[in-house]
């Protein structure tokens, strides 16, 4: 599964650099100096004056080496691509490194005073969204157990150490304490060009018990996860699977000859079940995924 994220920024890295060859393409200015001060957003927008003097332009010229505006040049039309394609790049990067902190800029304004929150599991977006809104509230977290691999008992005890109220409780008992809590909290391992996403298991056990209960559910993700895939295997999970001794051990004996273990690792969460996804650009119901899909990437490169 992580092939999606890979494949999510390759995506983003040529939408950036089609974008800026057509912006130069259509006749904007490009710098070919190297160290360029502009940004990519200026330079799309206005375009980059020139910053030769008379002379220079004339010596280049006479030289063969540079015409700026001479579209048989290509290779001094590379050059002067090139700056503005590393800065794209950077950008890119720069999103990913910083998106933990775009997403839990606005975790005040999701969790309220006194509220009981729910997560599953240990997503490293969630714990910094959670954390980031103890700073201004006091609240109470109840994280499941997310067996066969209890990586909820890493998060809370993360949690815990933060100082927020956290309470460990095994999966069984999600469905039983679904009525006191007032928002469920996930995370995401790769969000579908549907509105559904997959997520890890039990993801859609806690999911399905809020839809009983009204209570929404809001997914904490940055958009490098979202892919123009759809869930096209089966409607309860992803073709990964984990080791089925964490479900039933070989020490069973003759009970492991008798049954087939399936140990799925990600759950599909259909759309329906999701109220908002909280990402580093905002808040978007599941309807609006398809549409910023849609601004990301270049169809061409649905398919990589």
């Amino acid at each position: 599964m992580a092939e999606y994220t890979v494949g999510n920024t390759v995506r983003k890295v040529l939408h950036h650099i089609r974008e800026e060859y057509h912006t130069a393409s259509r006749g904007a200015t490009v710098p070919f100096t190297s160290k360029p001060t502009f940004s990519i957003a200026k330079f799309v927008s206005q375009g980059q004056p020139r910053k030769q003097t008379a002379s220079q332009r004339t010596s280049h010229e006479t030289r063969g080496v540079f015409r700026e505006n001479d579209p048989d040049d290509l290779d001094a039309f590379a050059r002067a691509l090139k700056p503005v394609f590393m800065e794209a790049i950077q950008d890119v990067l720069d999103e990913l490194e910083t998106v933990h902190d775009s997403v839990s800029k606005n975790a005040k304004d999701h969790i309220h005073s006194d509220e009981i929150i729910f997560t599953i599991g240990k997503s490293s977006t969630v714990e910094a969204f959670l954390k980031a809104a103890a700073s201004h509230r006091k609240y109470t977290v109840i994280v499941a157990d997310t067996a066969p691999s209890y990586s909820g008992r890493e998060m809370a005890q993360s949690l815990s150490s933060s100082g927020i109220s956290t309470v460990l409780v095994p999966d069984s008992s999600v469905y039983a304490l679904m009525s006191r809590i007032n928002k469920v909290v996930l995370g995401a391992h790769a969000i579908l060009a549907n509105g559904g996403m997959f997520a890890i298991t039990g993801s859609l056990l806690a999911a399905t018990a809020a839809r009983a209960h009204s209570t929404p559910v809001v997914v904490c993700s940055g958009q490098f996860k979202l892919t123009p895939q759809w869930n096209l295997y089966h409607e309860y999970g992803a073709l990964d699977f984990a080791d089925p001794s964490g479900v039933l051990g070989f020490e069973e004996g003759d009970l492991v000859d008798k049954v087939d273990v399936v140990n799925p690792y990600y759950d599909y969460v259909r759309p329906e079940m999701i109220d908002a996804y909280i990402t580093n650009d905002g808040d978007h119901p599941p309807s609006s995924v398809y549409r910023l899909i849609k601004e990301a990437y270049d169809d061409e490169d649905y398919e990589l």
